[in-house]
């Protein structure tokens, strides 16, 4: 019987309930013992930033849960965050699934569709029929982000893949004091505000909290999943200043001397062989000594900020560890904390203080991130350390998120169970790769994949179980190879040994020069055998071409912007009209109206009374990035927030009582086609419209080129985070009827500027 369809009726029903026999179905049942599953995965974690991983941060709940389990040293994603979850949660190579790339677009090829095939079922739907409630908290990230609005469609969303419920985000990152927050299929308001000490990891692990209680209170004999995908330590890196500061001499020696330091930690941990060699600094990279005394003051912050909140959120984490223990349920969960990539290259050399206004051709001069150091890691602030900060999180792998050597692809992995795992702060050096989670969890349980669900005839499980590596320390590795593709980057693992090419985007993939390793003596790439290995080398090439067909992963594709232009263009299509009425919820920035690098014209409906009227009439992004168009004092406002630059016009004269239309118009005056890389791409006319008459403009060289913001818009407010200088959420105190957007036929977005400002958010 397929699964998901209803069982015959075993009772009899005769004329009357005297003449008939009822008849329950049995409801679902676990294996016996079966334990409750807890995944905590953190994101953009290198593979030495936990302290059991060899860095000096505090994480000491993480570091208990290790000293009580396993740590594994070769485990493998997929150097992506959407890719890896797509991995973890059905058990399956990405592009198989696929999710050859990001959730951000579909790129009109089998492998990368930016959303689970149904054909691929989550681990949540596979446990389902065996009586577990599955819980999902954090971000989620393998919905096509414009299916993300309030119309869905919601079966890519986590409740139509299998669990019961979700509170999180739906995108690769969000504020940590200003979230876009999700609850099941709603887009919520945040409960509570920076000044009040809302934060979203403190949240996440509430909520994490309540569902577990309720789950405990209503079925105690139940075994529950719930998968905690925090926010940390994506960018933006936001803390408690108290936390971040408290790092600032911790990492003054800089990034040369902590690479030292925490080699020599994992040798002695054994979490690498003493033979391991620190390669060389990655390309571009610098000697810490070689930058002046306030770039390094700069650099350690950045670098603080991102310590504060790894330290912050294991804090939060103890409270959820400390609930199960209080709960009497510890003893039968398996929890198992891991990172979904290594530490992120995309912060650049300089590091952000804010991204938002690079990505838009503002210029973030070292002068400008000195003067602005103590905003880094608050609600003003978009901070990402620079590239020598994330080469020593991934100590001691080469290359970083997005790259397909180890400091992509080869993260922490940390895994308890009291009741049937043994071993206590033992090392577990077998490869293992995302994929083989699902399988693993499985294969512990004593459950079979199914073979259909929802009706749908499911794809055969891809990764390989290594639960005999949980009582085995010599139990081999998979036998199967295992492939790695990620913006034309790849690589190939098979029996202990790895060939890797990088490839420089734009360039011809029969240029990349693929490397040989082998991984079983050379833990870190440093000894390339391509040379002393030519034929092993040739057939591993091939043998990844032959994997690459037969998981969806070609046509190699490594244009990023392109892919996010022709996304969005796709999505908007011929529309050039946006109405918005009163009352409607948020709406995310990948379904708002694109004003990238375009003209357009917004006009708001509304009716003032006598008394007069202020507040926000719409509103897209936040303190960091966005624009408003709102009435203060009177006047008519509309701010360009540009990286935190405010280009502000404000009306020559008040709005008077009564039916108004009030707008803005934003005309491109001059452009550069294209426009050439790193350079702003002309100048923009900003005039506000009262009735349709102008009522004052400036002109400015800034405008939203690339990216707005990941925070989204709003209609008759602002939501947790201010654009402009108000207090949010200002809500507008006339009547607002409708705001129009209409958007003008000259949009031609730079592709590489694009892809560039998205890749800052992934």
């Amino acid at each position: 019987m397929a699964a998901g369809s209803a069982k015959p009726f075993g009772g009899t029903i005769g004329k009357t309930v005297a003449g008939s026999k009822p008849w329950w179905p049995q409801a679902a049942k676990p294996p016996e013992g079966a334990p409750n599953i807890l995944v905590v995965l953190f994101d953009d974690v290198g593979f030495s930033d936990f302290g059991c991983y060899g860095s000096a941060i505090k994480t000491p709940t993480i570091d208990r849960l290790a000293a009580e389990g396993l740590r594994y040293s070769s485990f493998h994603t997929t150097a992506m965050c959407s890719t890896t979850r797509a991995a973890l949660l059905t058990g399956r190579n990405h592009h198989s699934v696929g999710v050859g790339c990001l959730a951000n677009f579909d790129s009109g090829y089998p492998g990368y569709r930016g959303k689970i095939a149904r054909e691929a079922g989550t681990l949540a739907e596979m446990l389902r029929p065996h009586g577990y409630r599955n819980y999902m908290v954090g971000k989620w990230h393998v919905t096509p982000l414009t299916e993300s609005g309030a119309t869905g469609p919601f079966d890519g969303w986590p409740l139509g893949r299998g669990f019961d419920r979700f509170y999180g985000f739906l995108d690769a990152e969000t504020d940590q004091f200003a979230p876009e927050l999700v609850s099941d299929n709603a887009h919520i308001d945040p409960p509570g505000t920076y000044a009040e000490g809302y934060h979203l990891t403190s949240d996440l692990i509430d909520q994490s909290i309540r569902f577990i209680a309720d789950h405990t209170a209503d079925r105690p004999d139940t075994p529950w999943l719930t998968w905690v995908a925090l926010g940390a330590c994506h960018a933006p890196h936001q803390a408690p200043m108290d936390i971040i500061k408290s790092y600032d001499a911790r990492f003054a020696h800089g990034w040369d001397v902590e690479r030292e330091q925490r080699i020599a930690r994992q040798k002695a941990m054994g979490l690498v062989p003493e033979e391991t060699r620190l390669p060389a600094r990655n390309d571009g990279v610098k000697a810490w000594d070689e930058h002046s005394a306030d770039e390094r003051r700069v650099f350690t912050r950045l670098q603080a900020a991102f310590a504060g909140m790894l330290d912050h959120a294991d804090q939060h984490l103890a409270r959820l560890i400390g609930f199960l223990d209080k709960a009497g349920i510890r003893d039968n969960t398996l929890i198992l904390v891991l990172s979904d990539n290594g530490a992120s290259q995309e912060g650049g050399q300089w590091g952000f203080v804010n991204a938002m206004g690079p990505y838009n051709f503002r210029p973030e001069p070292p002068a400008e991130k000195l003067r602005r150091i103590d905003d880094i890691g608050g609600p003003d602030s978009h901070s990402n350390f620079p590239h020598g900060w994330a080469m020593a999180s991934n100590t001691p792998l080469r290359r970083y998120k997005q790259n397909t050597h180890g400091g992509g692809i080869r993260d922490p992995f940390i895994m308890t169970w009291p009741n049937r795992i043994a071993a206590r702060g033992a090392v577990r050096h077998q490869f293992v790769h995302a994929c083989d989670l699902t399988p693993t969890l499985l294969d512990l349980i004593g459950i079979a994949p199914p073979s259909e669900i929802g009706g749908v005839v499911q794809m055969p499980l891809e990764g390989e179980s290594f639960a005999r590596s949980v009582t085995d320390a010599s139990a081999p590795s998979k036998c199967s190879p295992q492939y790695f593709e990620m913006f034309g980057h790849r690589g190939l693992w098979h029996d202990g040994w790895k060939a890797v090419a990088f490839h420089p985007s734009g360039t011809p993939f029969e240029n990349d020069k693929w490397e040989l390793f082998h991984l079983a003596q050379d833990f870190s790439e440093t000894d390339d055998l391509a040379a002393k290995e030519p034929g092993r080398l040739e057939a591993m090439i091939k043998l990844w071409w032959s994997e690459a067909e037969k998981h969806n992963v070609l046509p190699l594709d490594d244009r990023f912007g392109p892919r996010f232009a022709e996304n969005a263009a796709r999505f908007h299509g011929a529309r050039n009209k946006f109405t918005f009425h009163a009352g409607m919820g948020h709406v995310p920035t990948d379904v708002a109206p694109d004003v990238r690098s375009r003209s357009y014209t917004i006009e708001a409906h509304v009716e003032i009374g006598e008394e007069g009227a202020e507040g926000v009439l719409i509103a897209h992004g936040d303190a960091t990035s966005g624009y408003s168009l709102y009435i203060k004092d009177g006047f008519l406002v509309h701010d360009l927030n540009i990286g935190g630059g405010h280009e502000i016009v404000t009306s020559d004269r008040k709005v008077p009582a009564g039916a108004h239309r009030l707008g803005v118009h934003v005309e491109r005056l001059v452009r550069r086609e294209p426009p050439a890389k790193g350079s702003r791409t002309g100048v923009t006319a900003y005039t506000l419209l009262i009735d349709g008459e102008p009522s004052g403009s400036i002109q400015t060289q800034f405008a939203f080129n690339n990216f707005i913001s990941w925070s989204g818009l709003d209609i008759g407010r602002d939501r947790a985070s201010a654009v402009s200088h108000y207090e949010a959420p200002f809500e507008f105190t006339g009547q607002l009827l409708k705001v129009t957007v209409d958007m003008h036929e000259d949009q031609k977005l730079d592709g590489e500027g694009v892809g560039a400002a998205e890749m800052a958010r992934q």
